[in-house]
């Protein structure tokens, strides 16, 4: 399914990694929220200028045309409930930040924008 909104179709692939990057971009933004009071949205803001740049589409668009919700509020709303559930089951902050947590989610996230950056 490709997005209603962009100028180029999309093959399955990198529609998964459109959507796996939007979420790794969330995670990263939740836990810079959440644990240490940074509430830009940094890595949200990076990746959809890469994705406009490259695909000229945007995270939202891809919340709502590749998600199973096909709604970005929805996504979001669901996005952030499943982070917070993972940050309980750390006991919080305080144990997401003692554990591998924040380096793997910067990894993942640097990971998935590098893969676009790529992109043909």
């Amino acid at each position: 399914m490709a997005c209603a909104t962009q100028a180029v179709d999309l093959d399955a692939q990198t529609e998964q990694l459109l959507v796996d990057a939007v979420e790794a971009a969330a995670n990263l933004d939740l836990y810079n929220a959440r644990c240490r009071g940074d509430v830009s949205g940094r890595a949200t803001d990076n990746l959809n200028k890469a994705m406009v740049g490259k695909l000229r589409t945007t995270v939202l668009s891809v919340q709502d045309d590749l998600f199973p919700e096909h709604s970005y509020r929805r996504v979001q709303r669901r996005l952030e409930a499943d982070f917070i559930a993972r940050l309980r089951d750390m006991k919080g902050c305080d144990g997401a930040k003692e554990s591998a947590l924040p380096d793997s989610l910067k990894e993942d996230y640097q990971e998935k924008l590098s893969a676009i950056r790529a992109l043909p």
